[in-house]
């Protein structure tokens, strides 16, 4: 059976943006069983582990598997990328929004907490995913264009550039994202 997970970036939660409009889209649509973890948020609690652990128990408990999809902003695109490589884990499609890998310099806070997802063997990812769509905009205020450009080149299968959308956040007026539907 199809699956689905969104998941929020860093200082945010599941009902921040679009993600609790895409989760009523999917699970109103019957388009699948949809999750929307709230991981560990702010200096001192987010970091790599403590998002992986809740990911694994996830998986532990097969809702991680080949019929999954999974949606992630910001710095999830990078962390999913890590757990899937790390643990060897193949999903059936990946969509990643605004991602990034290896860039400092947003401020301290979010430096502190984005630092542990960050992966050297990025281009992995593709032996864990059927498909990687990759959204992201031409003026994002917090993360340098070029930065996710690089990210998208290096993993996705079709990249998506939305002009004028920031960080394709509520703060850019994304509190839906109907875009995104067509490629679940």
């Amino acid at each position: 059976m199809k699956n689905y997970f969104i998941i929020h970036g860093s200082f945010s939660n599941p009902f921040a943006n679009w993600f609790r409009w895409l989760y009523e889209e999917i699970t109103t649509e019957n388009m699948g069983e949809c999750y929307c973890p709230d991981f560990p948020s702010g200096v001192g609690f987010q970091n790599y582990e403590n998002w992986s652990n809740l990911l694994k128990y996830y998986h532990s408990i097969g809702l991680i598997n080949e019929n999954t999809t999974i949606i992630g902003h910001s710095i999830a695109p990078v962390f999913i990328s890590k757990f899937l490589i790390k643990n060897k884990i193949k999903v059936k499609k990946l969509i990643f929004v605004c991602g990034f890998n290896n860039f400092l310099g947003i401020n301290e806070d979010y430096d502190a907490v984005n630092k542990s997802m960050y992966i050297n063997n990025l281009q992995d990812i593709k032996n864990f995913a059927d498909e990687i769509v990759c959204f992201y905009s031409n003026n994002d205020p917090y993360v340098p264009f070029i930065k996710e450009k690089e990210f998208a080149d290096t993993v996705a299968t079709k990249q998506i550039i939305l002009d004028g959308a920031g960080h394709i956040n509520a703060e850019s007026g994304y509190t839906k994202f109907k875009d995104i539907l067509k490629y679940l």
